[in-house]
């Protein structure tokens, strides 16, 4: 919540924002970021699923070896402070989650998935 919030403030376009932080597979990216975030996803939810034809289809958008091992170590960092921070019971403040809703929409506020596991 909080990197879409920063996005949010600090973006001429809060409606890319809200895609970016809730599905950025309805957010209007170029094909090269898309496959980033497509990378990073896959990275995240099936580690072990990555393939070279993974990298390889990075490389066909584009990027160099240098800007894919860049995706995929700002994935393993982000997944690994998650993990920390949810492995320790870090938990958001009250007042972190109320700033936050602020900038929510109703119908993202109503998202369970989103909404319960921060507030617990």
């Amino acid at each position: 919540m909080a990197h879409g919030g920063f996005l949010r403030q600090h973006s001429d376009d809060p409606e890319l924002a809200s895609h970016i932080m809730h599905d950025y597979t309805q957010a209007g990216l170029d094909e090269q970021t898309r496959g980033m975030l497509d990378f990073a996803v896959n990275l995240t939810k099936n580690p072990s699923g990555n393939k070279k034809a993974d990298v390889e289809r990075l490389r066909g958008l584009g990027l160099n070896d240098q800007q894919i091992l860049s995706t995929v170590l700002i994935t393993c960092c982000f997944n690994f402070m998650t993990r920390l921070a949810d492995g320790l019971g870090v938990e958001l403040q009250e007042n972190r989650v109320e700033a936050a809703k602020r900038w929510m929409s109703p119908e993202v506020q109503a998202m369970s998935w989103l909404m319960d596991q921060k507030e617990k």
